[in-house]
């Protein structure tokens, strides 16, 4: 088999071996350049250290010398170029207490998370692939390099890898490994908030969104998400669902498409349902004020997860609208694009319309319909450039002020009086009207 690679990856590789050192591509670049994907990176493993590296080439960054990798700049790219090593002792499930660089490539692909990323290559020797990576490619299946209790005791992380990757490639986990994934779950209670946000936003913009229901049945959103398994087998006896909480959501994360902001939004957006599921004398389910409950909920595990305060921002309020509903007719319109501003309105639709799709059958047309109405209205007002703010309004509190009325409370009462007006009928947003109907 041969493999393209980089011509500053070959430079690389072709150096290191001129001066008697073994060099190869490894990880990841080498699965998907076999399945005929573009790697983002490309990573090289040599028996060369770090310090033989640098000697070799007149461009490098220390990159993190204690691991033994130095990036390299071959032009205006960098590859990471990494020695052989054997990791020591985990003592925190997460990063080894030592790295011992060692001579041997097969040491240094039986330390690494999953066969399939366990493959290096050179245009010299082809592909060496000590564990049966591409057997497992072809089967797509993720299964871990030796025993998997090891490698999820090494580095818990490797927990939520695992059903990341399995979404990205859409590949099965492997019977052994899926059970030791499970087994092993509580261990991510040691893996800091920023590398689990890492690892679900990867999952959640994947092809595959839905296998956050494999992380769900694994015992792994127990640990990282409690909220959803909390709302996730959350019965809904009512016309517009047919399924659980969960199995809604895991529907509405395909319905939407790959964005981080609408995939959170989609995953948090009903797990206030638990709190407020209500159950009338029909046998009925309804969730009042579920939308700001699930808000609540969502602002505070993104905080946890230590998002930044754009995206929470963003997730909490379409969480919080994604139930809003209102007549499809101009004016309504033009108040609820009030209320998002112009930028949201989009993805407001984009969450609603995800959230139709993934429920019952029932009404689903009508429901598509309307919103098809919504969006006509909405472009008209975007084209026809309606006022929807009251940084938009033809007067402004210093027109107020030249006309006797204080600052305070009563002034920006009036400027909301007057976007009121406005929405309802956008050709009186000139300053003779509004001036005259505040009777100014």
């Amino acid at each position: 088999m041969r493999l393209k690679i980089p011509a500053g990856a070959g430079l690389i590789i072709q150096k290191l071996k001129e001066h008697g050192f073994e060099a190869y591509v490894v990880g990841g670049c080498v699965r998907d350049r076999i399945l005929g994907r573009e790697p983002d990176d490309w990573d090289i493993t040599t028996s060369a250290s770090p310090y033989e590296v640098k000697q070799i080439f007149g461009r490098t960054v220390d990159t993190g010398l204690r691991h033994g990798t130095v990036t390299v700049l071959i032009g205006s790219r960098g590859f990471e170029v990494t020695t052989y090593r054997i990791d020591g002792e985990y003592e925190d499930g997460r990063h080894p207490k030592e790295v011992v660089f060692t001579g041997s490539l097969r040491e240094d692909l039986r330390r690494r998370d999953f066969t399939v990323n366990a493959m290096a290559y050179n245009d010299d020797e082809g592909l060496v692939d000590l564990f049966g990576g591409m057997a497992d490619l072809q089967r797509h299946v993720i299964r871990c390099v030796g025993e998997p209790e090891e490698r999820f005791g090494e580095d818990a992380l490797r927990i939520m890898r695992a059903v990341r990757f399995a979404a990205q490639l859409d590949f099965a986990i492997d019977g052994p490994t899926r059970e030791a994934l499970a087994r092993l779950a509580p261990d991510l209670g040691k893996i800091s908030a920023e590398r689990i946000q890492a690892e679900l936003v990867k999952l959640l913009v994947s092809g595959h969104p839905e296998y956050i229901g494999i992380a769900w049945e694994a015992g792994i959103t127990g640990v990282v998400l409690p909220e959803f398994d909390a709302a996730a087998g959350v019965y809904q006896h009512t016309p517009h669902h047919m399924d659980t909480v969960g199995e809604h959501t895991l529907k509405a994360l395909c319905a939407v498409r790959p964005d981080k902001v609408l995939r959170l939004a989609m995953l948090l957006h009903d797990l206030g349902k638990a709190e407020t599921k209500e159950t009338d004398g029909d046998g009925v389910d309804h969730f009042p004020g579920h939308g700001e409950e699930s808000a609540r909920q969502a602002g505070k595990i993104l905080r946890r997860l230590k998002f930044d305060n754009g995206t929470i921002t963003n997730v909490v309020n379409l969480v919080r609208w994604h139930d809003i509903r209102y007549e499809a007719e101009p004016a309504a319109v033009r108040r609820m694009l009030s209320v998002t501003g112009r930028e949201m309105f989009p993805l407001y639709m984009e969450v609603q319309r995800a959230d139709v799709l993934s429920q019952s059958g029932y009404k689903r047309e009508e429901k598509l319909e309307k919103l098809a109405s919504i969006q006509r209205f909405y472009e008209e007002a975007q084209s026809a450039g309606y006022c929807i703010s009251l940084q938009e309004l033809s007067v402004t509190g210093r027109d107020l002020t030249a006309r006797g009325i204080p600052a305070g409370p009563e002034l920006g009462a009036m400027l909301k009086d007057c976007l009121a007006l406005v929405l309802e009928d956008p050709k009186k947003n000139t300053k003779e009207e509004l001036l005259g109907f505040l009777g100014l």
